[in-house]
Parts: structure tokens; sequence; C-alpha cells
């Protein structure tokens, strides 16, 4: 984590997915891509019947609460920060940086570039320890690296927990409720739902409550109200999620070192390899209808995300 953003540019927002430009170059049908781009659980929390008012009614306070309450006791948030509930944490991150006046941030790179993208946008400066902000992705995506509470050294310090849910001991939550703080977690990575575009902003009460404002009414859907609910209220289903998550990354690594990639991080829902030509490997893989992730900025980076129970077979016969 030695490189950083150091210089105003338009920052490349390159992600994972695209299957529908895979399928316009190597042919097939979505349901026969094994899309390993992303980071999203493959197999979800179980989708059950919603309320029909969740559909036709705008979301009431009541409902909005209950998926607060579960979340507040779900990551063990202090009774003095704040939470906000959103249309996913990517709706959160552009908002964020106009909390404050413009000034200089620190984002240490290679890192998820909507953070970069968002303070451009409102024309902040990028610098190396920089004296007004700071932004921290914990743990790291696509690295895996996990900071600590010395790292916290900004006035304004956004730590982006969207991939912690497989690691709860090592969350900064503690720190939320300290002034100038904004922890932010994704309902789409660990519980596998991104469409349901539900992300959660945790901090400082005063950062919280103008980040509501920024957002409006209703800024959550009542279907994503009532599953976010069910879910967070589950932590049986969240131990067991962690076990299996665990042992899956453990057999992608063993399959793709057995064919000369060699280990570079990641976390147990997405692993990052090192190869000789990613590219290269990306296209082999996708000759068999397999995605995976490349990066603008290194040759030899490989990112893969976890098949579902019945897709290791896929990936095997493409290795």
């Amino acid at each position: 984590m030695t490189n950083r953003q150091t210089q105003n540019q338009k920052t490349p927002r390159d992600h994972g997915g695209g299957i529908d430009a895979a399928i316009a170059r190597w042919g097939g049908t979505r349901a026969g891509w094994l899309d390993l781009s992303t980071g999203i659980n493959p197999t979800p929390y179980p989708v059950t019947a919603f309320p029909a008012d969740a559909w036709t009614a705008l979301p009431d306070k009541t409902a909005q609460e209950a998926l607060l309450r579960a979340a507040r006791q779900f990551w063990n948030v202090p009774d003095t920060a704040a939470i906000l509930a959103a249309p996913g944490a990517s709706a959160l991150i552009a908002r964020i940086p106009a909390l404050a006046a413009t000034g200089q941030v620190d984002i240490p790179t290679p890192t998820y570039n909507e953070h970069a993208a968002a303070f451009a946008a409102q024309s902040w400066r990028f610098a190396e320890n920089a004296p007004d902000a700071r932004v921290l992705v914990h743990p790291n995506n696509p690295t895996g690296h996990f900071w600590s509470t010395a790292d916290l050294t900004a006035p304004l310090m956004v730590i982006d927990e969207s991939f912690c849910d497989i690691a709860p001991e090592r969350s900064m939550i503690a720190e939320a409720a300290k002034p100038g703080r904004i922890i932010l977690k994704s309902f789409g990575k660990f519980w596998g739902l991104a469409g349901a575009r539900l992300g959660f902003a945790i901090g400082d009460p005063a950062l919280i409550t103008q980040l509501a404002d920024f957002m409006g009414p209703w800024a959550v859907s009542g279907p994503a109200l009532h599953l976010g609910t069910a879910a967070l209220s589950d932590p049986d289903w969240a131990a067991e999620t962690r076990a299996r998550l665990a042992q899956d990354a453990t057999r992608l690594d063993e399959m793709i070192c057995a064919q000369g990639a060699t280990l570079a991080g990641g976390t147990d829902l997405f692993r990052l390899y090192e190869v000789a030509d990613a590219a290269l490997w990306q296209e082999r893989l996708a000759q068999s209808h397999v995605w995976s992730r490349i990066f603008p900025y290194s040759k030899s980076f490989l990112r893969l995300g976890l098949p579902a129970a019945d897709r290791w077979a896929q990936l095997e016969a493409a290795l």
C-alpha cells in the first residue's frame, strides 16, 4: 500500500461485472457464464415473500427504525454513533466529499476507485498525508489489507468496511462515534444481494445528519427495508456463511496457485493473484465463459470471486 493518488485527475471508474460485453465478444448466455469478477457472495441470503405494502406504500418510519435497530445490534454500534441507511454504499460515497470544505485528501492506492472519483468531482486535491481528509478501504479492495486505528490521522476519516463482515473482529466500529468519523457498510457483498441497493453510513452524528439531508426522504425502498432487517437479525446465517466462505477461499487458492499463480492478497469474498500476464489469463478463462477481474494499473493482478457451490466444475474445466 505504498502508492497514492497524488494529483487531481479523472479517475477511471472500472468495476467488475460487464457480462453483456463479455457475451458480445465470446458468445454464450448470461446463465452459462460464471461471473467471478465481483466480490459478491455467490450464495446469497434467502429472499422470502415481501409484505404487500413493501411494494405499494411509501416506506414508513417504523420499517426504517426496525432496520436501523437491527443494524445497530448486528454491528455492535456505539450508542453515541448515528446510523443512516441509503440506496447502496456508492450513493453515500458520492456525497461524502460535500460534508467538508474542499481541501486535500489522502486515498492510499490501489483501492476502490469510486472514492477518488467522488472527491475529484468536488474538486478536492490528492496528497499523501493530506491534512483534511483520508479514506481507508478496510479490508482493502483488491489487496485485502487491514488498517489500524493508528492510520486514522485526518479530521475527516472515511473507513469503507464494505467487505469487513467476513472478519467482524477487525471492524473499527468502536471508532464510529468520534468526531469526523464515518464507517461505511455494504449489504450487497457479504449477503450477496447487490441488487437490493442497500448501504449504511455509521459515525459522527453531525456528519450523519448532513448525509441524511443530502439523501432526502424515503431513500431506501420498502423491499430493501424488509430484507435488510431480516438479514441483519440472523446472526446464525452470518456465522455459517463466514465459515463456508473461508473454506471456499482456501479451495480457490489451491486451484489457481496449482496453475502457476501466486496469492497476492484478497479476502474470503475475493482473492487477488499475481500472474505473468493478467490479460492473457482473462482471455483464456473467458473462452470457457468464466469472467475475471483485471486492473488498468497492473499487468499482473488477477482478482477472482468465489464460485457458487454448483459452479466449481466449470472453473476447473476452464483451468
